[in-house]
């Protein structure tokens, strides 16, 4: 049961694309069923032996509804009514077992139907459940009683599980979410300046998009001179506000592409052409751009979110991590990215990459 898959295949799915890959993985061992949102309440076979069980959903991601809303609101009732009749649906002939990706509302459709169905079930927390829904008095208690009623319960960040273990008073495993990478022994990042510089994402306000643009108004003539190409490829709330700064940046003479959200493949493509990948995130645990980057052999310029420090500026770097959560300290960050090889951080990229292997993964979940 998941609230990120696949649907116009456009890169807009945020996770889906890891949880697509995942579904597949689990496949090799027996038939996965799949609830996920879409345009209706419809049952399509996926690929191999995952089927797909839509409930519908509407055009923008579901994180950005607002109950105070009516519009919002009636979307709302529709989702968490269809999603529940779906996971029914997708469980009438009889599974071992079901797996929640995420907390809310997913969760609380797999704590139900599995006590009807009297078999076990798994919940994997990410941030927004955590520490965005786990700050409402009412949907911390949902949350809570998801994850302690739960056989397995797993967070995609080290802190975050911490986290999510207080929250329920019973304990988190950690366990990493990363997606497939097709893209085979792509060429190694460049090893002078000028560089090419990726955000990939999207346009909202926990992924640091606007800190991004203010910290790029503040790098200076000396600082463009090593930049060939930023590129900042994605969509959303911001997306208005992206694209007029971004153009006045173009007009100042910046090197600043605002683009769109890349399907899977065009993704990797455009992070293996880049040389540092940003991740200027006001709110993270790993995000899958962070493995991604891992696989593809490129190191990141980092906020000190989530569990970023542990992973970007521990005792092996894979990049380089601004001193505050701030867009002067990612400036900071960026003068000092721009002043250093990325072949430098090579080897332990290298190695933190082998930390995220979907196989690995799924057979944790097994």
């Amino acid at each position: 049961m998941t609230t990120s898959f696949p649907i116009a295949g456009d890169g807009s799915e945020a996770a889906g694309s890891f949880v697509s890959d995942l579904a597949e993985q689990l496949a090799i061992d027996g038939p996965v069923h799949v609830v996920a949102p879409g345009g209706d309440s419809t049952r399509e076979h996926w690929c191999g032996g995952v089927d797909v069980f839509r409930y519908p959903a509407p055009e923008k991601p579901l994180s950005t509804l607002r109950p105070w809303r009516l519009p919002d609101a009636k979307w709302i009732a529709r989702v968490l009514r269809g999603g529940l009749q779906a996971t029914r649906a997708a469980t009438a002939d009889g599974p071992s077992h079901l797996l929640a990706l995420w907390g809310l509302p997913c969760g609380e459709w797999a704590r139900r139907v599995a006590r009807e169905r009297r078999i076990g079930y798994s919940v994997w927390m990410l941030g927004s459940d955590v520490w965005s829904l786990g700050k409402i008095p009412g949907l911390r208690g949902a949350l809570a009683r998801v994850i302690r009623q739960a056989e397995h319960a797993y967070a995609d960040g080290y802190r975050l599980a911490d986290d999510a273990g207080r929250i329920a008073g019973s304990p988190v495993t950690f366990l990493p979410s990363t997606r497939r990478i097709a893209l085979s022994a792509p060429a190694g990042p460049r090893y002078s300046p000028p560089y090419r510089l990726i955000f990939l994402g999207r346009w909202h306000a926990n992924k640091g998009v606007d800190l991004l643009l203010d910290a790029l108004d503040r790098l200076g003539d000396d600082d463009w001179e090593r930049i060939e190409r930023i590129d900042i490829q994605g969509g959303g709330p911001l997306d208005k506000m992206v694209r007029s700064r971004a153009l006045g940046l173009q007009r100042a003479g910046r090197p600043v592409h605002a683009g769109q959200y890349l399907a899977k493949v065009e993704a990797e493509a455009a992070i293996a052409s880049a040389d540092w990948v940003l991740i200027p995130s006001r709110i993270e645990s790993i995000p899958v751009v962070f493995s991604d980057a891992m696989k593809l052999g490129r190191p990141v310029v980092s906020m000190p979110v989530g569990d970023l420090p542990r992973l970007v500026a521990g005792a092996a770097p894979t990049g380089v991590l601004a001193g505050a959560l701030r867009a002067d300290a990612y400036a900071d960050a960026l003068r000092v990215a721009l002043a250093t090889s990325p072949d430098q951080f090579a080897e332990d990229v290298s190695a933190m990459a082998s930390k995220f292997d979907l196989a690995t993964l799924a057979g944790a979940l097994r």
